[in-house]
């Protein structure tokens, strides 16, 4: 016979768990969630000539990750799959990360220059920088005496 620790706090641990994720689903109002296992976390910053966006991607390859921009729409996706190593079997395991196919999709301004845009990829975190068009940024004016 064996003796098995009792645990009540896990339970509650379990039911914050799920309650969190019903929240998270119920305010990410993103349409990506509807057609995606998981949505990436991203940083988005604005500069007088650019935009850069930051995306967490952990574990993914950046080879992997596809990147369009069609029509003034910016889209990112590709699939992160489970990090299990082969023959190891857990006794027990928690996920927090997504796992599986992701998509994320941002409508740009009129302003950007889409032939500029450019992606790296570094310590799992995707860089987009979308630079604007010339003739949207501002200009100074000199007064003619």
């Amino acid at each position: 016979m064996a003796l098995m620790r009792y645990e009540p706090w896990s339970l509650v641990s379990q039911l914050q768990d799920e309650i969190n994720r019903v929240f998270s689903s119920m305010t990410n109002a993103d349409s990506s969630a509807a057609t995606a296992a998981w949505v990436p976390a991203v940083d988005i910053h604005e500069f007088g000539d650019r935009f850069e966006l930051y995306v967490d991607l952990p574990g993914v390859d950046p080879e992997s990750v596809d990147i369009t921009l069609d029509d003034g729409v910016l889209t990112i996706s590709g699939n992160r799959g489970e990090t299990k190593k082969e023959g190891d079997e857990a006794v027990r395991s928690r996920r927090e990360r997504g796992h599986g196919r992701f998509y994320r999709r941002f409508v740009l301004p009129d302003t950007v220059d889409a032939d500029g845009v450019k992606a790296t990829g570094r310590n799992g975190v995707l860089e987009i920088t979308i630079p604007k068009q010339a003739k949207a940024m501002p200009r100074k004016i000199k007064i003619a005496a």
